[in-house]
């Protein structure tokens, strides 16, 4: 019987079909028009958007036994492990730009915008000069004042170290303005070539290619901040015991000048005791203060050494043309879509019996 329902369903009439067709045309016409007039509506209030790349290769802290192995898999597409005693390595880059902290310090990089030359900070151009879809608009203001009425404001606790926000805790607004940048802003490692990628998408193309060049050098910034972190504490700490340690060693030098200068020819003993011990105390001082300033002077070199180094592969350039939105491809895209949909609906007879 399978074969039987088979048979009847395979042929299809083409001939019929077209002919059906030319006699829908005034349908089809109809609804292209709507279909293009409905597309434009809503494609084009859309505002431009430009992309702009940056490419790095961060300098790697895997360990010399595995780093020609790692090498010769990275190859492969294999990772065999980087060996790294640093918690954060290039391939936890993608997550460190999810992480709330690394957002927040990019609301206070400087941008200027290229049609009405505005500067400020990317928080404030994201909430006040960054160009909205007008459609939106009501639906967003609607959006906003249902969200006033039902939720509770979130009180803005200042950040710590002079900072504007703190990490910890976000106003509503605020975490609308992060979820925001993170939409913008994509990072990207190739286990091949270790590259990390930076993508940043925005209205402005002055503002886009000012975004990720800093966004670079922040990420570097705080690479080098958590990667020197202990070595810039022990070179505070030796720095400031070499300095207590010259302060002590001269004073021991004004004492020791000061007692033999009052005792030039001294017959007593204990005038002799005397200098000898103090000659002695300067001699410890200097032995301590020199022993301080080679400890401050390997901190500096621990320091410079965990220091890491970004090569930039590719810099940050203003785009030409915007990466989308594709508004022609969007509109034949709609029109094939309507196409597909009139037909189904005027054969949906044959197509259920078909089926």
């Amino acid at each position: 019987m399978d074969n039987k329902k088979n048979k009847e369903r395979l042929p299809i009439d083409t001939k019929r079909i077209w002919q059906m067709l030319l006699n829908h045309k005034a349908l089809f016409l109809k609804v292209w028009i709507i279909t293009f007039v409905l597309s434009c509506a809503w494609i084009l209030p859309q505002p431009r958007y430009y992309t702009t790349e940056v490419s790095v290769a961060p300098e790697s802290a895997e360990s010399k036994s595995v780093g020609g192995l790692a090498s010769l898999a990275s190859g492969f597409g294999i990772n065999i492990g980087s060996g790294s005693a640093d918690a954060i390595y290039p391939l936890l880059y993608p997550d460190l730009f999810n992480s709330t902290e690394f957002l927040v310090g990019l609301f206070d990089i400087q941008v200027t915008t290229l049609e009405d030359g505005v500067t400020t900070d990317y928080y404030t151009y994201l909430k006040q000069y960054k160009k909205k879809n007008y459609l939106m608009m009501p639906v967003n203001a609607v959006k906003r004042w249902v969200k006033s009425l039902l939720a509770e404001k979130a009180v803005e606790i200042p950040g710590k170290d002079g900072k504007r926000f703190d990490p910890f805790r976000l106003s509503e607004e605020t975490t609308d303005v992060l979820n925001e940048v993170r939409d913008n802003v994509e990072c990207t490692y190739s286990r091949t070539t270790d590259v990390v990628t930076i993508t940043v998408t925005d209205n402005d193309p002055l503002v886009c290619a000012l975004l990720a060049d800093s966004i670079k050098e922040h990420l570097q910034n705080f690479i080098t901040e958590y990667r020197t972190k202990k070595a810039r504490v022990d070179y505070e700490h030796y720095k400031a015991l070499s300095e207590d340690a010259k302060v002590a060693y001269d004073q021991a030098c004004q004492e020791y000048s000061a007692y033999v200068d009052a005792h030039q020819n001294p017959f007593l003993q204990n005038i002799k005791t005397r200098q000898a011990v103090l000659e002695n105390a300067m001699q410890l001082k200097y032995t301590i203060h020199s022993a301080m300033m080679t400890n401050e002077q390997n901190a500096m070199a621990e320091l410079q050494a965990r220091t890491p180094v970004f090569t930039t592969l590719t810099n940050a350039t203003v785009p030409v043309k915007p990466a989308g939105p594709k508004r022609m491809i969007f509109v034949a895209v709609m029109l094939f879509l309507a196409t597909i949909g009139t037909v189904m609906y005027l054969y949906r007879k044959e197509l259920k019996d078909w089926f």
